[in-house]
Formats: C-alpha cells, sequence, structure tokens
C-alpha cells in the first residue's frame, strides 16, 4: 500500500508539473528551429568560427576536449594560432580552458559555464540538429531589463547567458502577432525590429553566427568529414566484394543438383 501510495504521489506531482508546463506556455507559441547552414567542408567558414569562438565563447565557456593544435585540421598554421588565438601563457599543445574563475563564473551567472566541446551534439532534438538549435539560440536574444544580465533568449527564456555577442548584432525587440490555437490565443514571433544597429548588418551576423556553429559542431567531432569520406569508400567495397562473393558463391554450386 505505501508503494502504491508513493506511485501514486509521483503520478500527481508529474501531472501537476506537466499542467504548470502548459499553463506557462499558453499564451506564447512554440519557436521553430532555424536550419544552420552546413560549411562543414568550408575551411575559411571554420577558422572565422573558430576566431569567433576564442574571442568571444572562450571567456567563459571552456572547450576542454580540444587542443590547439587540432585547429591545424582546419587549414590553420601552428604560427597563426599562436599569433591570433593563444594567450600569452597557453602553448599550442594544451586545451581550450576558460579564462573565467569556475566560483566567480556561478557567483556571476548563478551557474557554471558548461563546456562547448560537444554542446552541437548534445543540443539535438525534435526540433532539429544541435547545429540547429545553438544557431537559432545565438541569433535571437533580446533587451529584458527584468533579468539579472539584462537579456533574455527566445529559444532558451530565462537564460543566465548574457547576450555576448551584442555589439555585432546590436540590439533588437521582437514582434509577436497574436492567432488563435486550439480555441485559445497565442503569441506568435512575427519578426525582430532593430532598436540599435551593431558594428554588422543582420545578413552579416547571420553568415557570422552560421561560421560559428559550424565551428562548433565540427569541434564535437573534428574527423566527422574523414569518416563520411572513408565510409563512402568502404562501402564502395563492400559493393564490390559483394558482387565477387556472389559470382564465387555461383561457381561453386553450380553442378551440386
Amino acid at each position: 500500500m505505501k508503494t502504491l501510495s508513493f506511485t501514486k504521489k509521483i503520478i500527481l506531482g508529474l501531472m501537476m508539473t506537466l499542467g504548470v508546463t502548459l499553463g506557462a506556455q499558453a499564451n506564447v507559441g512554440a519557436l521553430v528551429w532555424d536550419k544552420a547552414p552546413n560549411k562543414m567542408n568550408d575551411m575559411a567558414a571554420l577558422q572565422n568560427g573558430a576566431k569567433l569562438f576564442v574571442n568571444y565563447c572562450l571567456n567563459c565557456h571552456s572547450a576542454a576536449f580540444m587542443r590547439y593544435n587540432r585547429l591545424q585540421d582546419i587549414g590553420l598554421t601552428s604560427a597563426q594560432i599562436k599569433d591570433n588565438l593563444l594567450a600569452t601563457n597557453t602553448k599550442i599543445g594544451d586545451t581550450m580552458k576558460a579564462a573565467i574563475d569556475p566560483q566567480q563564473a556561478k557567483a556571476w551567472f548563478g551557474v557554471n559555464p558548461p563546456d562547448l566541446t560537444v554542446i552541437a551534439r548534445s543540443r539535438a532534438g525534435a526540433g532539429g540538429t544541435g547545429a540547429d538549435y545553438l544557431y537559432t539560440y545565438l541569433r535571437t536574444f533580446y533587451k529584458d531589463e527584468t533579468k539579472p544580465t539584462g537579456w533574455n533568449n527566445m529559444a532558451f527564456p530565462n537564460a543566465a547567458m548574457p547576450h555576448v555577442l551584442w555589439e555585432l548584432q546590436g540590439d533588437r525587440r521582437p514582434v509577436y502577432e497574436e492567432i488563435e490555437q486550439h480555441g485559445a490565443l497565442v503569441h506568435v514571433l512575427k519578426g525582430w525590429e532593430q532598436v540599435k544597429p551593431g558594428t554588422m548588418t543582420p545578413l552579416q551576423y547571420d553568415e557570422s553566427i552560421g561560421d560559428l556553429v559550424n565551428y562548433l559542431q565540427w569541434m564535437g567531432e573534428p574527423i566527422q568529414s574523414t569518416r563520411v569520406r572513408v565510409g563512402i569508400w568502404v562501402l564502395l567495397f563492400l559493393g564490390v566484394f559483394t558482387f565477387f562473393a556472389w559470382r564465387l558463391n555461383a561457381a561453386y554450386w553450380k553442378d551440386v543438383k
């Protein structure tokens, strides 16, 4: 009886949680993730993404499973890495560690910024790939003075992360459209109103975020392009081998009745 009562409490708690969640989302339509551009074979785009990652992300987020010298795989030389991407006390064989102190980061943001080495692989969901989520997330920040950081996000409401790329994108305000869904009025994102321009045009910013997201995707599996290329040759070999095995099998059994 105790087990049954405990089970009922769990089910009731889940139902109440679901009800609260649905109630919170009743007035806002679900955000559709934008499709991230595929630039995995574009070395210039990956290099630009690496530059953006080091300049804007690495201050708070680590990539503890990626070494700087691995950037040679996207066409950068050791000299370019040392001159443009390394801090004064960092060696080219070191892993990408954030400069911020974890305790300070938790005090400032309420949570320690996550490691980004495999973030593009871990964020995949029903809305699309992890790259789609990151591409949407980094392009949907808006000013919200009620938040500690002064920013909020459409893809990840109440995010603890501030909009570190705001100087590039500028200040934007979401514009909603009220429509009826299932007998209830919901607010769906219609577009954006530019309040203050950034140093980049909207098109330039979207292209830069595409480069950054593709670099994050590459960083999660640097050997991905090689794996796909080798996989194609393996499949071709297996196809040819299957043909010879089929003909050999016919030769062995042709005299068997």
